[in-house]
């Protein structure tokens, strides 16, 4: 039987918990999920039941081989869909990850593989990122970002100005340059 959305959320949490801590307690992932610990209780032996999870109570749990699987793929999920997202110029975190939230257990195998296809090529040609990021700006995000300091061409497009022999695109304050390895 294929994992709800929900169990997925726990999985997801149960996997990041064991890798950052090394364990993970009902208490952990209730904190971590802003829920009941006794709702926590309740689908961490549904996930025991349907073998995602080894729970002892008073003991904490383990993922078994399947759970931790789910576990992995949608933390890859998520960083897929939000890198995405910052790709595009999302630049408030917390509404990408709500977004993402929103997005990740409705996103088909195939929009993901996609996506992901997507974020490689993005990450290998930060020339067209430039050019991307210039096109999809708005003007309500400020003069800062199209204005270029003297003897440059416009910061982000790669377009060159006349004080720009080569055309060299400039990263400025490009919120995607850490994602392709590129300065901040």
């Amino acid at each position: 039987m294929r994992p709800t959305p929900s169990m997925e959320d726990y999985l997801e949490t149960i996997y990041e918990l064991i890798r950052s801590k090394g364990y993970a307690r009902v208490s952990d992932i209730a904190l971590a999920l802003n829920l009941q610990p006794s709702s926590v209780t309740r689908m961490v032996q549904r996930l025991d039941e349907q073998n995602y999870v080894t729970y002892e109570r008073y003991r904490g749990l383990v993922l078994t081989e399947r759970g931790e699987a789910i576990g992995r793929a949608m933390r890859q999920r998520h960083e897929t869909l939000a890198t995405f997202l910052r790709l595009l110029g999302v630049r408030d975190e917390a509404v990408v990850q709500q977004d993402v939230e929103g997005i990740e257990h409705h996103v088909s195998r195939q929009t993901l593989e996609r996506i992901e296809r997507f974020v490689a090529f993005a990450r290998a040609n930060p020339a067209w990122m430039d050019q991307l990021h210039a096109a999809l700006h708005s003007p309500e995000e400020g003069e800062d970002r199209r204005s270029a300091a003297p003897g440059h061409g416009q910061a982000g497009t790669g377009r060159a100005t006349a004080g720009d022999a080569d055309g060299a695109a400039t990263q400025g304050d490009d919120p995607a340059a850490p994602l392709r390895g590129g300065a901040a």
